[in-house]
């Protein structure tokens, strides 16, 4: 019989590499750069698709995988964030594909709390804009590794040491270029892959094949003049060599420590240059790393198991109205049937069909490792931020909620669905994509979110998923602050005098609900002893 020591230390080993295979990172940029087509051309090299989806002007021909809801195949944006894996080179990749619009932001600055690492697409004629700049800023704020491709080489765009000090100055990162574009538009050659000292010869069949890399070790072979032309080899020589003058070597620990940013240069839609793109990322991204609670620091290589969610999503598959909650794996293996401790609320719960994604296509899993997201089945227990342990009581920080910056009044249209439509707002609502008030005076039901598009948003989805219909009316407000106090007297008074203007969410916690600057400001000024707070603290 084999010795249990041995048993032991052989399981341990298994789990410390089953954490070293896992790479989990996000991709981020401004909508339109290519980023949904990017994660279609990973997913291809990783075999966990056959055939990729071209989004092109806006309408999807064939619709991206990762953009699994209806609304968005209509509008070819992506408005939710996806989980894909998959397997490469003997690792495992979980792609979370995050919305680029800025009205969602919120969701993508929650889905960045989940990643090791994140790739910015930038389209090569746009250069860096301003959607870009805000999601890059809070991946500088968290450390978190980046790498960058400069997407659409095959249009006419910025030139490359152009686009690179643009990433420098508007971004704040230390650049070095791992591969290098030989022309572009008409004139696009192919790549050099500095990383691996190869030329990739460009050819516009959406499929790069094994025939177009050529090993070039030294770019003073004759060979390179006579695939792309004595004067495009003669500019190359020269721009590697500037780049090796101007831009440090790439330093793998620099850039895990999120101090040097690897640069790729491609096209996406054709296909061309991911696979140098993938191929340098899956050898120097980090594998799962620790995660900051408020009470310490979790090491990925613990025993016991502990994650967070960073997301709800309702209606994931609209025949069968399931709701499921994204949680991240933080240590230890998450087991299937187990029970689990529900810190918020307190209560062990075990969990029959965990899945694990390739968009909206699920798994059954029974093993989840550091670095997986796993997806739970949900009645409504989940809130965002929530926290899953062995019994440890630990809270993990840094999951945001934003204060709503344009409110609607919900106007129901199908009297005779308004149990339908209490049910979606419900549901929805848990997704954390918009808040929902409840006027005290009234009970009439205002919706806030962050940005317009989301109340398009809800509207089509109540009516698609959920068979009720609503409108809105316009609603002039200034901010749902939340009021926090020990002194009952004063909220007393003030839900007396200002009633009209009180409201509770969806936790029933009250918000007072400001016309404008100078109202919260009288406000603040009459209730001395009562807190307003711009972001919701009872989460």
């Amino acid at each position: 019989m084999p010795d249990v020591a041995d048993v032991q230390l052989s399981k341990k080993k298994d789990f410390l590499d089953q954490i070293e295979k896992r790479r989990t990172f996000g991709i981020v940029s401004h909508p339109d750069a290519g980023k949904t087509t990017l994660t279609e051309k990973l997913l291809l090299f990783g075999g966990a698709i056959q055939v990729a989806g071209a989004v092109k002007s806006n309408k999807i021909k064939k619709s991206a995988t990762s953009d699994f809801m209806e609304i968005e195949r209509q509008r070819g944006i992506s408005v939710a964030t996806s989980v894909m894996g998959f397997n490469y080179r003997d690792k495992q990749i979980n792609i979370l594909d995050t919305p680029g619009h800025k009205d969602f932001a919120e969701d993508t600055f929650r889905t960045l709390t989940a990643v090791d690492s994140v790739i910015v697409v930038i389209d090569v004629a746009k250069g860096v804009e301003t959607q870009t700049e805000k999601l890059v800023e809070v991946c500088r704020m968290r450390k978190t590794p980046i790498m960058v491709f400069i997407n659409k080489l095959d249009r006419e765009g910025l030139d490359g040491f152009d686009l690179l000090d643009e990433v420098e100055q508007k971004l704040g990162l230390r650049v070095t270029p791992q591969s290098w574009p030989i022309g572009m538009g008409q004139r696009f050659k192919g790549v050099y892959n500095i990383y691996e000292n190869k030329l990739v010869l460009f050819s516009p069949h959406g499929k790069q094949s094994e025939e177009d890399v050529i090993e070039i070790t030294d770019l003073e072979d004759s060979q390179l003049d006579e695939l792309v032309g004595p004067s495009s080899a003669e500019e190359l020589r020269s721009e590697v060599e500037m780049i090796s003058e101007i831009y440090d070597p790439l330093d793998v620990e620099r850039y895990r420590d999120g101090d040097q940013s690897p640069v790729f240069f491609g096209s996406a839609i054709n296909n061309f240059g991911v696979k140098e793109l993938l191929d340098c990322f899956v050898e120097i991204a980090p594998p799962p790393l620790p995660r900051i609670t408020e009470e310490r620091q979790i090491d990925p290589r613990e025993e016991k198991f502990k994650g967070f969610v960073f997301k709800i999503h309702a209606n994931m598959d609209p025949k069968h109205r399931d709701r499921i909650a994204f949680v991240r794996v933080c240590s230890g293996i998450f087991k299937r049937n187990t029970n689990y401790l529900h810190i918020r609320q307190n209560k062990k719960m075990k969990f029959s069909n965990p899945t694990t994604f390739m968009a909206s296509k699920k798994e059954i899993v029974d093993h989840a490792y550091p670095g997986d997201i796993v997806g739970l089945y949900d009645s409504g227990n989940f809130k965002i931020g929530d926290t899953l342990t062995e019994g440890e009581i630990i809270h993990f920080k840094g999951i945001p909620s934003f204060s709503p910056e344009q409110f609607r009044y919900v106007i129901n249209k199908d009297p005779m669905k308004s149990k339908q439509l209490n049910k979606g707002l419900d549901q929805l609502m848990d997704e954390g994509v918009a808040q929902m008030f409840t006027m005290e005076i009234n009970g009439r039901k205002i919706i806030g979110t962050v940005g317009a598009l989301q109340f398009e948003v809800i509207q089509y989805r109540l009516e698609h998923e959920y068979g009720a219909k609503c409108d809105y009316e316009p609603l002039r407000l200034y901010k749902a602050c939340w009021i926090s106090s020990d002194n009952d007297e004063q909220v007393a008074e003030m839900m007396r005098r200002r009633k009209k203007d009180m409201a509770r969410d969806k936790h029933g916690a009250l918000v007072f609900m400001a016309e404008s600057a100078w109202a919260l400001k009288m406000a603040q000024e009459n209730y001395p002893d009562i807190g307003f707070h711009f972001t919701n603290e009872f989460e």
